[in-house]
């Protein structure tokens, strides 16, 4: 079973983030990390690439820097990487990078694409409906509990009230919801291996897809500081005042 999964590398989020000052994009240093939400989809792409005797393959666009998060999740045991690092993809939008990573992934076929539910550095939640559609094949959501039998995926699906179980034909996609599984940490066994494991870099022209990149931040502004809340004196009748505004808030 071939399984790919779909990472990202972003600026670490302790650190001081930076914004291009003419088009307000972010500054991506060389120095970035895998996005913690893309390690729980490497283990889960792990775990059934063992059970079905299969591999798992990386695929990532954005800029490949020193390739410190790509270097991670090869770490934690995936096989081989391919990054899309294109300057003409500066900017692009969900649906931008869904034709992208779907270029990249149909060039070299799959069984099952794993992604995370949305990345820490952009909150659209839509890649990877926008990647199966690219691919054409089912997208399965929010999931919590993946098995694979007899070309078949089936999931728990996270709900408000619970969970539905949702079955697919391979090949699919389905997007891991933070602590679907328990990601590894490297080994030193593994971190000295994943410096010989294969790294493929591409660009656009290489994949032959075209895309429309013309997303633009207009104009930012800073956050308003949190104003001070009431301070309510307790002469006995305090949780009356307490009881009024949890009900205006509509807490209760």
């Amino acid at each position: 079973m071939q399984v790919t999964v779909c990472v990202k590398q972003i600026p670490d989020p302790a650190s001081p983030y930076q914004l291009e000052p003419d088009t307000h994009w972010l500054v991506r240093p060389d120095e970035q990390i895998l996005d913690e939400t893309d390690r729980y989809g490497v283990e889960m792409g792990l775990q059934l690439a063992q059970e079905n005797e299969g591999t798992v393959s990386l695929v990532s666009m954005g800029p490949a820097g020193s390739m410190q998060g790509i270097r991670q999740a090869l770490a934690m045991g995936a096989d081989e990487a391919t990054i899309i690092d294109d300057t003409e993809l500066k900017g692009s939008d969900a649906l931008a990078t869904a034709r992208v990573l779907g270029a990249a992934i149909s060039s070299k076929g799959f069984d099952l694409v794993i992604a995370g539910t949305e990345s820490t550095d952009g909150y659209s939640g839509v890649a990877p409906q926008m990647l199966a559609e690219v691919l054409g094949v089912p997208c399965l959501t929010y999931v919590t509990e993946v098995s694979v039998d007899d070309g078949k995926v089936t999931v728990h699906r996270q709900t408000d009230a619970g969970y539905d179980v949702v079955e697919a034909d391979l090949p699919a996609v389905i997007a891991v919801t933070a602590g679907v599984v328990e990601p590894r940490y490297p080994t030193f066994k593994g971190i000295m291996q994943a410096k010989k494991k294969p790294v493929e870099t591409k660009t656009v022209g290489d994949l032959g897809v075209e895309v429309d990149v013309d997303q633009i931040v207009t104009s930012i502004t800073d956050a308003p500081e949190r104003s001070g809340g009431e301070k309510i004196e307790d002469e006995g009748e305090a949780h009356l005042r307490i009881i009024e505004l949890l009900e205006r808030k509509k807490v209760i």
